[in-house]
C-alpha cells in the first residue's frame, strides 16, 4: 500500500499540472507544472521526501523507455530540426562557455523559445540566449547550490534547470526572438537599401573593424548568413556570404608585411599567410592591425573593393564559406561563378596590399613593432568579449641559496674547468667540493 500511496502522490501533482496547463494562457506543458508544483511541496515540507521516494526511483528507471516515443516522433520532424540546427548548437556552445555544462543544456532550451518566437533564423538570438542562459544558471547555483541539503542534490540540479529553462525559453519566445527579428529586418532593409543604391561597398567601413574587434562571427553568422540565406533561395547564390569571410584583405596585409615589416613581424608573416589563407582562421592576422592601427584603412579599402568587384561581375556564394579559406570559398561556388569570385578576392588582396605597404613605409618606425605585445593584447580583447579573464602568468619564486654546492661526475674536460673557476668565486667554506681532484 505504500507504493500505491506514493504513486498516487504524483499522480495528484500531476492531475494538478493537467489542470493549470488547461486554465493559464502560457505555452508550458503540463508536465512543466506538476514538476514545479511537486519541488515546491518538498521544498516547503509539505511532501516528505520519503513519501515519494521508492516510487520516484522506480519510476526514474523506466525513463529511457519513455524516451523511445520521443526519439521517433523527432527522427520524423528531421526538416524543421535541421532549420534551427545551427542556432541550437550556438546556444549550447555559448552557454557552456559561461555556465558549464549545466549553462550547456539551458542554452538549448533557452533559444527553443525564440525559434518559436520568430519566423527568421534565430542566429543572433542564439548568440544572445546562450551566454544569457550559462549566466543565469551560473548566478542561481551559487546562491543555492551549497544549500541544499543532503539527498536534494539531484532534485535540486533537475527541477532548476527545468524552471530556469522555462523561464528564459517565455523571455526568448516573447522578448528577445522578436526583438532579433526587428534588428534582423532593420539591417535587411538598411543593406537592401545599399544594393539598390549601388552602395554595398560601404558595408566595408563597419566590417573591418569589427572584425578585428572579434565581431567577425556575430556579423557573419548573425547578419549576413540570414541575408544570404533569402537571396540564395531567390537567385540560387550571394554576395553576402563573401563580404566578411573574403580572405583577399587578410592576404594582402600579411604579405604587405613580410615584404615591409620589421623584426618579428616580417618574420612570421609568411606562416600567418598560410594559416589564414589556406587554413581560413582570419583572426591570424588581427594582431598586425592592432599593432599599427592605422592600417584598418588598408583593410577597410581592400574589403571595399573586394565587395565592388563582385557585385560588378555578379559573384557570390550557395552557402556560408566557414572557414574562411580559400578552399571553402571555392567549394561554395556555384557553376560559372569561379571567375567573379577569385576576381573578388584577388582585388581585395592587391589594394589592401598597395594601401598597407604605403601606410608602412609611411607611418611605421623600427621602435613600433611589437608583435608579442599586440598578440597579448588580441587574447585580453578576444577573452573579454567571451567575459573571461586572462591572468597574468604568476611570478617563479625566488629560493635564496645558502650553500652553494659544486659537483662534477667525471674531473675532465671543460666541465671540470667549470667547476674549478665557481669554486674560485666563491668562498671556500660556503661551498662543498665534491670532486676531491680538483
Amino acid at each position: 500500500m505504500k507504493y500505491v500511496f506514493q504513486f498516487a502522490r504524483i499522480m495528484g501533482f500531476c492531475l494538478a499540472g493537467e489542470l493549470l496547463h488547461r486554465v493559464l494562457p502560457l505555452p508550458i506543458p503540463a508536465g512543466i507544472y506538476g514538476l514545479v508544483l511537486l519541488a515546491a511541496a518538498l521544498l516547503t515540507g509539505i511532501v516528505k521526501l520519503e513519501q515519494v521516494k521508492q516510487t520516484g526511483d522506480f519510476l526514474s528507471g523506466l525513463f529511457p523507455l519513455l524516451f523511445i516515443p520521443t526519439v521517433a516522433g523527432v527522427m520524423e520532424q528531421w526538416e524543421l530540426i535541421a532549420e534551427n540546427l545551427l542556432p541550437i548548437l550556438i546556444a549550447s556552445q555559448g552557454g557552456k562557455m559561461v555556465g558549464g555544462e549545466r549553462g550547456r543544456v539551458i542554452g538549448a532550451i533557452a533559444v527553443m523559445g525564440c525559434i518559436a518566437g520568430s519566423s527568421q533564423p534565430m542566429l543572433m538570438g542564439a548568440m544572445v540566449m546562450g551566454p544569457l542562459a550559462g549566466w543565469c544558471m551560473k548566478k542561481i547555483d551559487g546562491a543555492f547550490q551549497d544549500k541544499i541539503p543532503g539527498g536534494f542534490e539531484m532534485l535540486y540540479n533537475n527541477f532548476s534547470a527545468g524552471i530556469l529553462g522555462m523561464i528564459l525559453a517565455i523571455l526568448g519566445c516573447y522578448a528577445i526572438g522578436p526583438i532579433c527579428t526587428v534588428i534582423n529586418e532593420a539591417l535587411g532593409a538598411g543593406v537592401g537599401w545599399l544594393v539598390n543604391h549601388k552602395l554595398l561597398p560601404l558595408t566595408s567601413v563597419l566590417v573591418e573593424p569589427a572584425k578585428v574587434l572579434f565581431l567577425n562571427n556575430a556579423i557573419n553568422h548573425g547578419v549576413f548568413t540570414p541575408l544570404g540565406a533569402e537571396q540564395v533561395a531567390e537567385a540560387g547564390k550571394s554576395i553576402f556570404f563573401m563580404i566578411e569571410s573574403n580572405p583577399g584583405p587578410g592576404l594582402g596585409l600579411l604579405l604587405a608585411y613580410a615584404l615591409f615589416g620589421k623584426g618579428n613581424a616580417k618574420a612570421s608573416a609568411p606562416g600567418a599567410m598560410i594559416i589564414h589563407f589556406l587554413g581560413g582562421i582570419h583572426e591570424i592576422y588581427f594582431p598586425y592591425v592592432l599593432m599599427h592601427p592605422i592600417l584598418i584603412l588598408a583593410m577597410i579599402g581592400g574589403g571595399a573593393s573586394g565587395v565592388a568587384t563582385l557585385s560588378l561581375l555578379k559573384g557570390g556564394l550557395v552557402g556560408a564559406a566557414s572557414p574562411g579559406s580559400i578552399f571553402a570559398e571555392l567549394a561554395m561556388t556555384p557553376r560559372g561563378g569561379f571567375v567573379a569570385n577569385i576576381a573578388g578576392i584577388t582585388v581585395a588582396c592587391l589594394v589592401t596590399f598597395l594601401l598597407a605597404s604605403l601606410l608602412l613605409k609611411a607611418f611605421v618606425r623600427d621602435e613600433d613593432e611589437d608583435l608579442e605585445a599586440s598578440t597579448a593584447k588580441m587574447k585580453q580583447m578576444k577573452a573579454e568579449s567571451k567575459g573571461q579573464t586572462v591572468a597574468a602568468p604568476a611570478a617563479k619564486p625566488v629560493i635564496p641559496i645558502e650553500t652553494p654546492i659544486a659537483a662534477t661526475l667525471a674531473p675532465q674536460g671543460g666541465f671540470s674547468l667549470s667547476i674549478r673557476m665557481f669554486n674560485d668565486l666563491i668562498d671556500e667554506k660556503s661551498a662543498i667540493n665534491l670532486c676531491p681532484t680538483l
